[in-house]
């Protein structure tokens, strides 16, 4: 006799490399008959260079903590960005200026990478009693912010194996003094080019020496607006001369240039002077929170920044400001209107067009699942048998 344990599915599909299109297999924890893209089985390294080289550009959404790298999972994004500035804000509610240290962050990351993997499985059982359907959804990999290493080579060293032992994909390292501040506040100073070039170094060693010689290394300058830095050039020329002599050390996979405004042409000098000594570099941008995007009357697009050689695109605190201004939305209407601001916002998230994930948190954490799979496995008081049959217009 077949007992429920036994009925749950056994791995069949370990794809070394991407599938052109998803494609299903089972997995032991889902009940038999739930599938997950086989891409499950790819690791998060592999996969980013995977996209690197086969889409245009690949964006990343700024987030902060696994919730919002989940929403980004839900609407189909293919990366996720782990912001420093917005886990700053949102771990400690301060800005970013080297106030957390190494191992916080890549707490943080690895807690994301782990709620990824968790969420495909929640997504793909659905909801079988009120009638919702599987989502089978590609887990995107995380590439994390680095800062300026928490040190020396040695900081760099555990860092590194700490982001990568957690399934992250790829993490940038910048080229400041400590300790380091974002790339827009003011009083950035620069270290030797030569004591960056041995911290990439220090990356590279690490991520290979764990197996993992496709993890992403990327190099950012913030040459164009340090106020100190050893060599005698400033401003683009500085972050052009630094951005070769990183792509030189044959280490980064990906530099990046922190440019100081939305404006366009220090970005297209930028890839042009720095492919004319590389043709074959590709860079990152930070299309950045700190701009003033809205009133730019020429904005540069994600395509056309593609074009360019940028391979990887970003919003650094996209997260943390829609979520400043959703939260501060509510409050001000609840300040104003009491359980009336609440009860608006319900509206909104219910309209029949809206596809707002978690406007059943229930179904958004996984209670479907937890209950599905806790039978499965002989779970305490897990079941459908104990799920309350309450009047779906009455409760989420």
């Amino acid at each position: 006799m077949t007992t429920l344990l036994e009925s749950v599915a056994r791995p069949s599909a370990r794809p070394d490399v991407p599938a052109a299109t998803t494609r299903l297999a089972p997995t032991p924890l889902l009940p038999a008959g739930f599938e997950v893209p086989a891409s499950r089985w790819i690791h998060p390294a592999t996969r980013f260079r995977e996209l690197l080289e086969t889409e245009p550009y690949l964006f990343g959404p700024g987030v902060y903590d696994p919730m919002g790298a989940q929403l980004v999972m839900y609407h189909g994004f293919k990366a996720v960005y782990f912001s420093g500035y917005s886990f700053a804000i949102g771990h400690l509610g301060t800005t970013d200026m080297d106030l957390y240290s190494g191992p916080e962050i890549a707490d943080g990351a690895r807690r994301t990478v782990s709620a990824l993997r968790k969420f495909q499985l929640t997504m793909a059982v659905g909801d079988p009693a009120k009638g919702l359907a599987p989502r089978h959804l590609e887990i995107p990999p995380v590439v994390v912010d680095m800062d300026a290493g928490y040190g020396n080579i040695f900081n760099v060293q555990r860092q590194t194996e700490l982001l990568v032992t957690a399934g992250v994909a790829a993490a940038h390292l910048e080229d400041q003094v400590l300790p380091k501040r974002c790339g827009h506040i003011g009083g950035k100073a620069l270290v030797p080019a030569q004591e960056m070039v041995g911290k990439l170094r220090m990356m590279r060693a690490v991520a290979d020496d764990l197996g993992r010689d496709d993890f992403t290394v990327i190099a950012r300058t913030d040459g164009l607006s340090a106020i100190d830095a050893p060599e005698p050039a400033r401003g683009l020329e500085l972050a052009i001369d630094r951005a070769c002599r990183y792509l030189d050390s044959g280490i980064p996979d990906l530099v990046w240039c922190e440019f100081p405004t939305s404006d366009r042409e220090p970005v297209e000098t930028f890839a042009d002077q720095v492919r004319r000594r590389f043709p074959d570099a590709r860079f990152a941008f930070n299309w950045s929170s700190s701009f003033k995007w809205y009133l730019d009357p020429d904005p540069l697009t994600f395509a056309q920044l593609g074009d360019l050689g940028f391979k990887f695109i970003f919003i650094t605190l996209g997260g943390q400001h829609a979520a400043g201004h959703g939260l501060s939305t509510l409050l001000a209407a609840m300040a104003e209107r009491e359980e009336q601001g609440y009860i608006e916002l319900q509206r909104r998230e219910f309209e029949p067009e809206s596809d707002i994930p978690t406007r059943s948190h229930h179904e958004f954490s996984g209670v479907p699942y937890h209950h599905l799979v806790g039978k499965a496995y002989d779970g305490a008081r897990l079941g459908t048998e104990f799920v309350e049959e309450l009047p779906e217009e009455k409760v989420v």
